[in-house]
Order: C-alpha cells, then sequence, then structure tokens
C-alpha cells in the first residue's frame, strides 16, 4: 500500500482532489442530455444524436482497465494529471464543434479522459486508506455521483436555455484548470510502483472493436437496416468475433484485461447483470425523457431540467434506504428485488402519464429513481460479498464495467428504437416533412397539434419498451441466490 507519508490534513486534501476529479466525469454523463435537441436542431442531424452520450461512455468504459495498468506501470499521479488533462482539451473542442460527427469525436476523447479520471481515483483510494476505512470513503464519491446526478440537468438545461449548448461543456475549462492544479499539488507524495506489469494490449484492442461494433450495429438497426443489411451484419459479425476471441484471449492471458474465472461466481454474475439493466433504465431514460418532454410540450432546456430532477432526486434516497437497510438485515436480495419490481411499474406509469402533467410525471420518476438507487449500491455489495477478499477488486471494477455498458446500450438501444419509431410516424396528415423531432420545434397551428399527439403516443410506445426490458432484470433479480453478507448474522441471532 502506499504511504502519503503526511498527516491527516493532507490525506484529506487528496481526498478532496479525488472526489472533484469524479464529480466532473460524472458530471458529464448527466449535463448533456438536456441540451441535446438544442444540438440536434443546430446540427439537423438526429442519427448521430445517440452517439453523443454513448460515445462518451463507451470510450470511458474501455479507458478504465487500461488507466488501472498503466497507473501500476507509471504512477497514478502521471495518470490522472494526464486524465483530467485530456477531459479539460477534448471539452473546448466539443464546445467549439461544427457538426455532430465532430462532437462525436470530442466526446470519445473526453470520455477516455474521464476514464483516468475516475478509475484512478478509486484506485489511489485502495493505495491511502486502510481496507476498514474503504467503505466511509466510498460513501463520499457515491455522494460525488448524487450531486453531478442533480446539478447536471440543471446546469444543462439552464445554460441551453439562457446561454448556449455550448457552454454546457465549456464550464469544465476552469473547472478542469482547477482540478488540475489542485491535485498536481496535493498528490505529489504517491509513490511510483517497481514492479512491472505486462499490460493486455490485444485483450484492450479486441474490447474496443467488439463493443464498438456492437454498439454501431445497434445504432443501424434503429436506422431502419435490416440485420441482413451487408454494413449491419458485418458489424454484428466482427463484434461477435472480437468478444469470442477476446473471452479466449482472456482465459489464457497472465494478467488478464477481465479475469474470466470470476464469470463462474453466479452470484457476482446476477449481480453484475442486475447493475446493466439498471443503467440501462437510468442513463437510457435521462436522455430520452428531455426529448419527450421538449418535443411533446415545446418546453425549454429550463424546463426540461426540473422535469428530469425527480429522477435525479430518487435515486440517492433509493440509494440511502438500500443502504441502511442491508446493513441492518444483512441481505442484499430484498433491496434489489424490491427495486427490480418498482422499476417497471413507475415506467410503465410514466408511458401513460401525459408529459405536461407535472405532479404525476414528478411521481413516477421519483419512483423511477428510488428503483434504480435501491439496485445500484446493494448490487456492489452483493458483488463484492460473492468473491473471495483477494478478488474484490476485480469484482469491483467488472461491476463499474457493466455499469458503464449498460448505460451505453441502453442510450443506443433506446435512440435506436425511437428513430426507428419516427421512421414510421404519419406525417402527411399534418402537411410535415422532414424529421419529425426537428419539426415539433418549429411547427405551429394545427400542423404543431397534429405533430404532438404523434410524438406523444411515441414516446409510449418507447416507454413501454423500456418497461419490457426492465422485466429482465427483474428476472435477475428473482434468481439472485439470498445470501447473508460476511461477517454478519440474522437479526434473530443477535441477542
Amino acid at each position: 500500500m502506499t504511504n502519503l507519508n503526511q498527516p491527516a490534513p493532507a490525506i484529506r486534501s487528496v481526498l478532496v482532489a479525488l472526489m472533484l476529479a469524479i464529480f466532473l466525469g460524472a458530471l458529464d454523463q448527466t449535463i448533456v442530455a438536456v441540451s441535446l435537441p438544442a444540438i440536434s436542431a443546430q446540427f439537423h442531424d438526429v442519427e448521430l444524436l445517440a452517439w453523443v452520450i454513448s460515445g462518451y461512455m463507451v470510450a470511458m468504459t474501455v479507458a478504465t482497465p487500461i488507466y488501472g495498468k498503466l497507473g501500476d506501470l507509471y504512477g497514478r499521479r502521471r495518470m490522472i494529471l494526464f486524465g483530467t488533462s485530456l477531459f479539460t482539451l477534448a471539452s473546448l473542442f466539443c464546445g467549439l464543434s461544427q457538426s455532430m460527427e465532430q462532437l462525436v469525436l470530442a466526446r470519445i476523447i473526453q470520455g477516455i479522459g474521464a476514464g483516468g479520471m475516475v478509475s484512478v481515483s478509486q484506485a489511489i483510494i485502495g493505495d491511502i486508506v486502510p481496507p476498514r476505512e474503504r467503505g466511509r470513503y466510498q460513501g463520499y464519491f457515491s455522494g460525488m455521483y448524487a450531486l453531478a446526478s442533480v446539478l447536471g440537468p440543471v446546469l444543462g438545461g439552464y445554460m441551453t436555455e439562457f446561454v448556449s449548448w455550448r457552454w454546457v461543456f465549456w464550464i469544465n475549462l476552469p473547472l478542469g484548470l482547477f482540478a488540475c492544479n489542485y491535485i498536481r499539488s496535493k498528490l505529489l507524495g504517491l509513490a511510483i510502483p517497481n514492479r512491472t506489469p505486462v499490460i493486455d494490449y490485444l485483450g484492450t484492442l479486441l474490447m474496443i472493436v467488439g463493443l464498438s461494433s456492437l454498439l454501431m450495429s445497434i445504432t443501424e438497426l434503429g436506422l431502419g437496416h435490416a440485420p441482413s443489411d451487408p454494413p449491419v451484419y458485418a458489424l454484428l459479425a466482427l463484434a461477435v468475433l472480437a468478444l469470442l476471441v477476446f473471452v479466449w484471449h482472456e482465459r489464457r492471458f497472465r494478467e488478464p484485461l477481465l479475469p474470466m474465472k470470476l464469470f463462474t461466481v453466479s452470484a457476482a454474475v446476477l449481480c453484475w447483470a442486475t447493475v446493466f439493466f439498471t443503467a440501462f433504465q437510468s442513463i437510457g431514460l435521462s436522455v430520452i425523457m428531455p426529448l419527450r418532454f421538449q418535443t411533446v410540450t415545446g418546453a425549454g432546456a429550463d424546463a426540461a431540467a426540473l422535469h428530469l430532477l425527480p429522477l435525479a432526486l430518487g435515486m440517492p434516497i433509493g440509494a440511502f434506504i438500500g443502504g441502511r437497510h442491508t446493513s441492518k438485515s444483512g441481505r442484499y436480495k430484498p433491496i434489489i428485488l424490491t427495486g427490480a419490481i418498482i422499476l417497471p411499474l413507475a415506467i410503465t406509469g410514466t408511458a401513460f402519464t401525459a408529459p405536461d402533467n407535472a405532479w404525476l410525471s414528478a411521481l413516477f420518476m421519483v419512483m423511477t429513481g428510488i428503483a434504480c438507487g435501491l439496485q445500484f449500491p446493494t448490487s456492489l455489495v452483493g458483488a463484492q460479498n460473492s468473491v473471495q477478499p483477494r478478488d474484490i477488486g476485480v469484482a469491483t471494477s467488472t461491476l463499474a464495467l457493466f455499469r458503464s455498458l449498460g448505460g451505453a446500450v441502453g442510450v443506443a438501444s433506446l435512440s435506436a428504437a425511437l428513430l426507428a419509431m419516427l421512421h414510421g410516424l404519419n406525417l402527411a396528415a399534418g402537411n410535415i416533412e422532414g424529421n419529425a423531432l426537428l419539426s415539433s420545434l418549429n411547427a405551429a397551428g394545427a400542423a404543431q397539434a397534429h405533430l404532438r399527439g404523434e410524438l406523444e403516443l411515441t414516446f409510449r410506445h418507447l416507454l413501454l419498451v423500456s418497461a419490457a426490458i426492465s422485466l429482465l432484470g427483474l428476472g435477475v433479480a428473482i434468481a439472485l441466490p439470498n445470501h447473508l453478507l460476511r461477517g454478519r448474522e440474522p437479526e434473530a441471532q443477535v441477542k
């Protein structure tokens, strides 16, 4: 374990630096969502819209294990500074983008930087904090995620409405520069490990190719292409081949990027699957719901941000309730199962609620957030409890991988489904031409009323698809074993 050899106040400064890095990385997962209609309207491009979010998340996901290995080789301070600097520079390019293609490319680079900020921060905590104290500090980091979830939509909405969507990215410039300077000065005591790790270059390449091809194929399907079309077929075949070779390679490599042995632990795999389906809904809905509210009601980005706020507030509430109950009972399955039952009911309720019914919409959004919050941290506890103590670190990083994958697949899948449904809209009756989402922002009179009615029905069907997918998460929760957490006894036995 690395020691800072500094007094407690200095260690607290290090923790503040790490929380700042995590906050910046988490903020960009939520702050952009309410700006998507304005971005698509300016660039007249809806087809690449999903990649503004999923490109960032896929890049961050793939970069996470790479930074872990490079941190072992070159030192964690150097890696977190590189990640923060790259994130800040890419934020500048995001704000300067003149096309959707440029923005997606800049977002991918931004995600690569964010992967270093988040993953290296977690590794540094493992270096400087004793195991018995890590739970407390992980709670602080969870608070940063919750704060980013709440502030992101609000900041993004008001900046988009009253300044420009470009400031959603430019706000990272002063924050990123401050973070770089603070991290550079406060992490001077971190030592550089002497051992030379084996970096899994081939595994990294196979993961990048496999995941990128999979998400691109999902997007192509949403644009109306059939699975047998050459581009889609080629992408799907490449994804399957790359991921199969990745699994074969990881089973034989000395220091694998993703150890396959952990996939023989059924409880851990089910916890990872739970996080995947929960992230699918929470991140996917955070992108879809502002689009629904703005295009159906004609409201601005600031109002859409407030509409999304109940979802963001519900997640930390659910996490708090779930954490307290799990700690008290010593069992994680009841909490995960409760969240998995609430989630499809809440999404279905949202589907049949008019977007302008503020109070009822807020109620179902809070329920959705609570359902997700009940499952996220509890699944982490379940996964860590399911493996041997020496594998807890790998199990935790794998859960983070599944969480990011779930979010990326959720955004790509729901966006693809939305685009497919939009292709089938009856616009002729309203004398409307072009893209339905963009037209809804500019149409007037009877044409606008007709189009918004069509869009409300489309989003209802999309939310029902989302609710149906959440039933898969319910099936996973039912399959979870009802294990007792290590070091705990049932309350009935405690006298």
